[in-house]
């Protein structure tokens, strides 16, 4: 049987701060002792199982969706970590100053550091994982489809697979498109999705997910990446919400995380 483990006092160091991970093991982990696992780091990580000790409404359920597609033979056993954000969000998922949103000390850098040089390598340590970066995904959704791209530009040694789902890329004034300016020669897989409803106000921010997220996959395209390493999926009808993310979420493990 798959497990959850919390841990709720991970030191971060680079943010002064202690963190809640939650990792889920596949069943086969505990019985098939010499085998390494790929693992999935996915933030916002208390809305990410379904698990008494995680949000008390909407999550992923991602891991009884991946014990179900363990079971129909549709992925691979993967290894999942889910860090808890912090309590001021916004600046802890924004790469760069947002006057707008009065986010002029970005702490974007500062989770990247965590998760890139503490988290991962205390889970390669404890776990029997495969370290490489071909083995290495990371998926945020919103903000964290965001900071997903923003970690993976800025570190294609660690980071292989990226997962945005219903990214955030509008924020900071497009800044990611300026980021992202040029092709890595590193092997990689990004996915990136949206709900063709995904069109909202934040207070005073239009927020049109499923027009920039079609941007930003031809912008990628247009870079030189091909259709085995960029991919976008836009669902009919769908929502920016947990509820939809979690319907999704088999999509995003069949096209990302899937050999």
């Amino acid at each position: 049987m798959s497990h959850i483990h919390i841990i709720h006092d991970f030191y971060s160091y680079p943010e002064h701060t202690t963190r809640t991970l939650r990792i889920y093991t596949p069943s086969c982990y505990d019985w098939d002792l010499q085998r390494h696992y790929p693992v999935l780091y996915m933030m916002d990580g208390q809305n990410v199982f379904s698990h008494p000790a995680s949000a008390l409404f909407h999550t992923w359920c991602a891991n009884t969706t991946m014990d179900r597609l363990l079971h129909e033979g549709r992925t691979q056993p993967w290894i999942i970590v889910g860090i808890d954000h912090l309590p001021n969000r916004f600046d802890e998922y924004t790469p760069w100053p947002y006057s707008r949103k009065g986010i002029h000390a970005p702490k974007g850098h500062l989770f990247l550091d965590c998760v890139a040089n503490h988290i991962k390598p205390f889970i390669d340590r404890t776990y029997r994982t495969l370290p490489g970066p071909e083995h290495t995904a990371l998926m945020g959704a919103s903000l964290g489809g965001l900071m997903a791209l923003y970690c993976g530009y800025e570190r294609p040694d660690v980071f292989g697979r990226l997962g945005a789902v219903s990214p955030t890329l509008m924020w900071s004034d497009y800044r990611v498109f300026d980021q992202w300016a040029a092709k890595h020669d590193t092997w990689s897989r990004i996915y990136m999705d949206t709900g063709d409803n995904e069109r909202i106000w934040v207070e005073d921010i239009y927020l049109n997910y499923a027009d920039i997220t079609q941007k930003f996959y031809d912008h990628l395209r247009g870079l030189g990446y091909g259709p085995h390493e960029a991919l976008i999926f836009v669902e009919p009808n769908a929502n920016h919400h947990e509820i939809d993310w979690q319907r999704r979420f088999p999509t995003m493990v069949e096209l990302l995380l899937n050999p």
